[in-house]
């Protein structure tokens, strides 16, 4: 299951539905609005193996790996997050949801940087397309 957070912008929703990728929103289907971080982690643990996409980065500490959920920080602008979800999604490390949960991870331009449970060290990956 696919949550993506509150303040992602409206026109990323609808590229995220044209191209047919589920989701549901914090406030829009899923949770309250006004969630505050410590909040969405409880609504996390409540769920069926989430992927969380934000632009928050707080959500980026490895601290918060768990093997029920996935945390996703999009470093990218507002108006480039449905293109980097997709491209993580569709990445050959993270395409189904068992490879990414455990995991909290960043994307950026660069590639992805990735903290997994029970693994002291982050591993950079790099886009494959």
């Amino acid at each position: 299951m696919n949550i993506i957070d509150e303040n992602i912008i409206d026109n990323q929703c609808q590229l995220l539905r044209g191209w047919r990728i589920p989701f549901r929103q914090i406030g829009h289907g899923v949770g309250r609005e006004g969630l505050k971080d410590n909040e969405i982690i409880s609504l996390l643990h409540g769920l069926r193996r989430p992927t969380f996409f934000t632009r928050d980065d707080d959500f980026y500490d490895r601290h918060l790996c768990h093997a029920g959920y996935c945390l996703v920080h999009l470093a990218v602008k507002k108006d480039e997050v449905a293109v980097f979800l997709r491209r993580l999604i569709c990445h050959r490390e993270f395409n189904t949801e068992a490879k990414r949960m455990g995991s909290v991870i960043r994307v950026s331009h660069a590639g992805l940087s990735v903290w997994r449970i029970r693994i002291e060290k982050q591993i950079r990956f790099a886009w494959t397309d």
